[in-house]
């Protein structure tokens, strides 16, 4: 059974996504604002974290920035819900490590399958191979751990599913259409903003190891040695 965290200050909307998630069998948890939420994440560490972006005290951007920033909890796939809706809003809670984005007013069922989603990419792996080593990045698929030069870099779940894929398919160009599939499943049909943006993360956070991420000008991304 999943552990989920709903952090949602409006009482109404996270009492019908819990219920709606213990009927689906995960086992979801509400903190209703960022102290009680940061307070539960000092013992407890969630399968995935749905996270108000409006949020009395702290915004939930603030609190992702948190999150991403700890090794202890910046595995854990985040979702943002949100009722703001324009593409700047989107891009920034991408830019600061969310996994997925749901606007409010949102489907139940669409949110459900957003979870099931995130939840499965983050199990998966791209190869069975444990470790994959191209020049210095190092990536232990067992341990979940990148490394560049033997020095641990701090990925989110989404980040590391993207290197991996890449990686895997090392010289062959992938589409940013394949990419959303493949990595973000079918609910990102069409938003291959969201592609750039993670791309943009991964190839900060990597530094000299990130320029093996090529861009293919109008069509995607591939991998090459250096």
């Amino acid at each position: 059974m999943k552990n989920i965290l709903v952090i949602e200050d409006e009482n109404d909307v996270a009492e019908l996504v819990s219920f709606h998630l213990e009927k689906e069998g995960y086992r979801p948890q509400i903190a209703p604002d960022a102290l009680s939420a940061l307070e539960s994440l000092r013992d407890n560490s969630p399968d995935l974290i749905l996270l108000d972006l409006m949020l009395p005290g702290m915004s939930g951007v603030e609190i992702c920035k948190i999150l991403k920033g700890r090794e202890k909890t910046a595995g854990i796939p985040v979702i943002m819900l949100t009722a703001k809706g324009e593409e700047i809003d989107r891009v920034v809670g991408f830019e600061v490590g969310a996994d997925d984005y749901v606007t409010k007013p949102f489907s139940l069922r669409e949110l459900l399958l957003r979870v099931k989603a995130v939840l499965r990419r983050a199990g998966d792996g791209e190869s069975a191979n444990k470790t994959l080593k191209i020049g210095a990045i190092s990536i232990d698929n067992e341990r979940h751990i990148v490394a560049v030069k033997e020095e641990n870099v701090i990925l989110t779940t989404t980040e590391f599913k993207l290197l991996n894929t890449l990686a895997n398919r090392l010289g062959r160009v992938q589409s940013r259409e394949r990419l959303l599939k493949d990595v973000w499943g079918m609910s990102h049909i069409g938003d291959t903003r969201t592609v750039d943006t993670h791309i943009t993360r991964l190839r900060t956070k990597l530094g000299e190891a990130g320029e093996m991420i090529k861009t293919v000008r109008g069509f995607g991304y591939k991998m090459e040695r250096d």
